[in-house]
């Protein structure tokens, strides 16, 4: 499902290797050089091949249109006065803490001053943690849609004002029996307009393979699904929320954990403004999380910063900035 190359065999497996291989500057900055350019510097203003260091200013020079370029520039590291090594840190406590932080742990953690910092750098980080171009979900994938942050009272639970998301898991062939509950695979998720057929529809459309078998509830706002030329599987579920969880137990499991997550990790304090980039977190760690490797999360969330365009704090307080990814 993921293409990209495995993780080298000589990446690091604790946190004492972590350490070593990442204890200064130019360890860091190369090894994100090796990641952004492994066939060699490629000139970000031309595309010229090749180039020389710049040893006193940490830049590479384009032989073509001689562009100066750091290894950061263009990044989500892009104009930071910290070290790289301070960030590699963050990254790293970032991914191998298996439920993630709260911005009040981080900053802890970091020995940031400034919890502002400390929530920027979280939500930079979280922007790299979506990748482009995507394969989409395969064999049979159940998709519905909740709102996160509960039912307000005296709401009969469409008409909430909380968040609607779209989420879509496969469901791996798995173990017969009453007892045993099918393999999940992967999952996406993302915040929906509305629960009209238009919001439904182009969200399963641009995370769901053409081919795949989908199975929903009986709601008329998946009709069009057979339309477009998906086979598609209605349940009729009515009401009985127990019924949903028995027909529908993939997709109501990971709304579960998902719901389960905001609460603990972040204590529910998950402004509507910036849902999205807390729904690609837990989807890049539920995606991730059957590797053998203990730092598979780190190593893709290397690949993702060098390849993830830069992002202002305004940027990130106002939201201005659209999640683009398919």
């Amino acid at each position: 499902m993921d293409q990209r190359l495995e993780i080298p065999e000589d990446f690091p497996r604790t946190t004492l290797e972590f350490e070593e291989r990442f204890a200064s500057e130019e360890a860091c900055a190369g090894f994100l050089a090796k990641l952004r350019w492994p066939n060699g510097f490629v000139c970000p203003r031309c595309s010229g091949l090749g180039g020389w260091s710049l040893q006193a200013r940490d830049l590479v020079e384009c032989p073509v249109c001689h562009y100066q370029a750091s290894v950061t520039a263009g990044t989500v590291f892009h104009g930071t006065r910290k070290p790289l090594r301070l960030w590699f840190r963050a990254m790293f406590l970032m991914a191998t803490q298996k439920l993630g932080l709260s911005a009040k742990n981080f900053q802890a953690l970091m020995g940031l001053r400034s919890y502002q910092t400390a929530w920027t750098w979280l939500h930079k980080l979280r922007r790299a943690m979506v990748r482009p171009n995507r394969p989409k979900l395969e064999g049979k994938v159940e998709v519905d849609d909740a709102f996160i942050g509960g039912v307000e009272e005296g709401s009969s639970g469409r008409g909430s004002s909380n968040p609607l998301v779209g989420v879509a898991v496969e469901v791996l062939p798995g173990p017969a029996g009453r007892r045993k509950r099918a393999p999940l695979g992967r999952v996406r998720m993302e915040v929906l307009e509305d629960a009209t057929e238009v919001s439904t529809t182009t969200f399963t459309a641009l995370n769901v393979d053409s081919d795949a078998q989908v199975v929903t509830d009986g709601l008329a706002s998946y009709d069009e699904l057979r339309e477009i030329g998906y086979r598609h599987k209605k349940v009729i579920i009515g009401d009985d929320r127990k019924r949903a969880t028995k027909l529908l137990p993939g997709v109501h499991r990971v709304i579960s954990l998902l719901k389960r997550w905001l609460l603990g990790t972040h204590q529910g304090s998950v402004s509507d403004k910036h849902l999205p980039w807390y729904l690609q977190e837990y989807t890049f760690r539920f995606n991730r999380r059957r590797s053998s490797h203990p730092f598979k999360l780190f190593y893709r969330l290397l690949e993702q910063v060098v390849v993830t365009a830069p992002t202002s704090y305004r940027m990130l307080v106002d939201g201005s900035e659209a999640l683009c990814a398919t």
